[in-house]
């Protein structure tokens, strides 16, 4: 079914449960007589027979024969391979279209069994309730949420598991799942955490925190958007923040490699099912980078608090003080304070292992050419290796004496950043308009060429938080001409700096 399919199979649904949303505003009756999402406050916990299927993973053979723990049966688990003194990290999957579960869950479930020590991984198995019109599997994650946390009590009540060792990571509805899990469970102790992996947004955008994830379901809640962006009134992952960290990989609107033009390269990776991983590649996104913060230990992705991903990409936004800057995936943590209810940006790559460096440049401009947008080309040269021809393209027109920022961003470490290139690419208007001039105008040879002057090139790693100053290697260095290259090299004050702090040390 292709994504416009399923967006407008989504807005028809949501626009009838609307419909009774107003109704029910207008009758005083709540949703949850309705057939609604969910009542605003959760019923008593009573007994009850769950529908849900809890799998423990085993590897090697198929999901259907793990073994099944049962909390609404006699006794304690039933399943050899559970370890009651391990932590717990339990998987819900989303809204099923074809009642088969996903081929990622066994990937993560297997990178997470394989990768940390001391876990048993479960997976809840909800495709019967799962593989319904939206609106009713919408309905349903409330009832599997209750299934989850009456596993849990089972579990703390015969092999005392610690709620603080449980870790609820959803994707889509699944991560609604989880809240409601986590909302649900009844003890002294709130669960340790919960991730969400793109928290599905139809009938759950605007709601309540009790109607959806939020940060009051656990003791640390992360996010990570990956597929806001709206169609016809709609985005599949919700928008707003649901968590004490949500992260926003490229914006969260879409990521990189799920465009059209990449389901060949999905095709030859996933046979006929390729081009439905490119329907819902920018989705599953969120899945993705978080098996990859499991299996790259040496490769975790750096995310930076900023207020929109326009200020992010103007680099304005790679400061770490205060240890805002946590990793994206398994490895978040809840020590860093002043994230809290703030926006997490990054970019990464169209392929794992995702992570990109983030470089923050910023151009002191002393002249300007009016009405100029100037285009550059970097060449970057650090200890490690050398980068070159990085297009810089200015959305504003420069002015002189203003210092301007932007983000660059690199696969590789090139290590410490020793010298710069830099070439002003002139635009083929200026260099035509030039040209007919000084044929036309003999006398024209007398004046100057139209020149770009730069008084000195700042850059700060995001990853390192180093920052260093470049200044033009000569002394006419800072004039630029059409075409034209120049070399900037450390500033003289980066080596005094240097130079201080090596005999403070001593």
């Amino acid at each position: 079914m292709s994504i416009v399919r399923v967006l407008c199979c989504l807005l028809l649904t949501c626009q009838l449960a609307e419909g009774k949303r107003i109704k029910a505003n207008r009758t005083g009756l709540s949703l949850h007589h309705l057939g609604g999402p969910h009542p605003a406050t959760p019923p008593p916990a009573g007994p009850n027979v769950g529908q849900s299927v809890f799998r423990l993973y085993s590897p090697g053979g198929r999901m259907e024969d793990w073994c099944t723990l049962d909390p609404f049966q006699a006794g304690g688990p039933s399943c050899p391979g559970f370890n009651s003194s391990h932590g717990l990290i339990l998987i819900s999957p989303g809204w099923s279209l074809d009642g088969m579960m996903e081929s990622w869950v066994l990937r993560l479930a297997s990178g997470l069994e394989q990768s940390l020590a001391e876990v048993n991984v479960v997976v809840t198995d909800w495709l019967r309730l799962a593989h319904q019109h939206y609106p009713i599997a919408v309905q349903n994650t409330r009832a599997v949420g209750k299934d989850v946390a009456t596993l849990l009590r089972w579990l703390q009540d015969h092999y005392k598991l610690s709620p603080k060792r449980v870790h609820l990571i959803g994707y889509s509805l699944g991560a609604h799942i989880s809240g409601f899990a986590g909302s649900y469970f009844r003890g002294t102790e709130k669960l340790g955490r919960i991730t969400g992996l793109d928290p599905a947004g139809p009938l759950f955008e605007g709601m309540s925190p009790v109607d959806r994830l939020s940060p009051d379901d656990a003791d640390f809640v992360d996010a990570i958007h990956t597929f806001t962006q709206e169609r016809m009134g709609l985005s599949v992952g919700i928008k707003q923040p649901v968590a004490h960290q949500d992260f926003y990989p490229n914006g969260g609107t879409f990521q990189p490699g799920c465009d059209l033009h990449n389901i060949y390269h999905h095709i030859t990776e996933y046979g006929l099912h390729g081009f439905e991983q490119t329907v819902k590649c920018a989705h599953e996104r969120s899945v993705h980078l978080l098996i990859d913060s499991v299996l790259h230990r040496d490769r975790q992705s750096v995310a930076y608090v900023c207020r929109d991903q326009d200020a992010f990409e103007r680099g304005l936004c790679l400061d770490c003080r205060r240890r805002r800057c946590p990793r994206l995936g398994y490895h978040a943590h809840h020590g860093h304070g002043g994230t809290v209810g703030k926006k997490l940006f990054l970019k990464t790559r169209a392929r794992m292992p995702y992570k990109l460096y983030h470089y923050q440049f910023k151009v002191q401009f002393t002249n300007h050419l009016k009405g100029m947008r100037p285009s550059l080309i970097i060449a970057l040269t650090g200890t490690n290796e050398e980068i070159g021809e990085l297009p810089i393209q200015f959305e504003e027109e420069v002015s002189g004496n203003r210092t301007y920022a932007f983000l660059i961003t690199l696969e590789r470490d090139i290590g410490d950043l020793m010298m710069l290139r830099v070439q002003w690419q002139s635009t083929a208007l200026w260099k035509s308009v030039w040209t007919r001039m000084h044929t036309i105008l003999p006398w024209g040879n007398m004046a100057a060429p139209p020149q770009l002057s730069v008084g000195r090139i700042s850059v700060k790693v995001g990853e390192t938080q180093k920052r260093t100053s470049f200044c033009p290697a000569t002394e006419d260095g800072q004039h630029f001409q059409a075409s034209e290259e120049k070399l900037f090299v450390r500033c003289q004050e980066n080596h005094q700096k240097q130079r201080r702090k090596k005999h403070n040390l001593a």
